[in-house]
């Protein structure tokens, strides 16, 4: 019963509060998925212990006035054997699923648009190889397609974050790691810097302006940013 009680509120502080932004991208389906299995293993293992440590509490509480020592008690090997099992099983079941969505999430679509995403003190810019590298400094992008950004620092640590999309890539100058995207819901979203880049790091915004194909080739088409 106290486990069920312990199950049921830390439940509802789960659930009840809109902890995660709107999901804008295929990706963040999976991720948000990962997140809430792993809230829910985690759920279960609070309200075991949740519950051992009242029961114990109630059950095996000293008199006010007994200052004796407890009685020696021996382990038990087959209760160690079992705490240790299910922590085992439930750690490889969320590397499994967390190893299947991390490899769906970097795995492009056909014919992916390619961006280059470029961060500098303390400001973000891109470019688009497939339409002539037309510049930008707002990172435009179709819905319903799979997108794959080309990061490059040009100074110092950065890092890449849109929340809707859930995916997170660090920027390290000299290296140009890819991020995968498919955004799935027309909108605008913020891009942030994560990463601590000097003193202006807390302004190291811009915005992801995701469009319906037809509004995105022409924007990408025309003269001019």
């Amino acid at each position: 019963m106290i486990g069920v009680l312990a199950g049921a509120v830390a439940s509802a502080v789960a659930l009840i509060p809109n902890w995660l932004p709107t999901s804008a991208s295929r990706e963040a389906g999976r991720i948000d998925f990962v997140f809430w299995f792993v809230t829910g293993i985690c759920i279960f293992v609070f309200s075991i212990v949740a519950a051992v440590t009242i029961y114990a509490v109630w059950k095996f509480r000293a008199k006010p006035d007994d200052d004796s020592d407890g009685p020696p008690i021996h382990g038990h090997t087959g209760l160690e054997i079992v705490w240790t099992a299910i922590p085992t099983m439930l750690v490889t079941a969320i590397a499994i699923v967390s190893a299947i969505v991390l490899a769906k999430d970097d795995a492009a679509g056909a014919n992916p648009l390619r961006v280059n995403v470029y961060a500098q003190q303390f400001f973000w810019s891109f470019d688009y190889p497939g339409y002539g590298n037309k510049p930008s400094t707002i990172l435009r992008l179709p819905v319903d397609r799979s997108v794959v950004l080309t990061m490059h620092a040009k100074d110092v640590l950065h890092s890449f974050w849109v929340p809707e999309f859930r995916q997170k890539q660090d920027l390290v100058p000299g290296l140009s790691p890819t991020l995968h995207i498919t955004p799935n819901r027309v909108g605008t979203y913020p891009l942030i810097c994560t990463e601590l880049c000097g003193l202006g790091h807390a302004l190291m915004r811009s915005r992801v302006i995701v469009m319906k194909p037809d509004a995105f080739e022409q924007w990408a088409t025309k003269t001019g940013p």
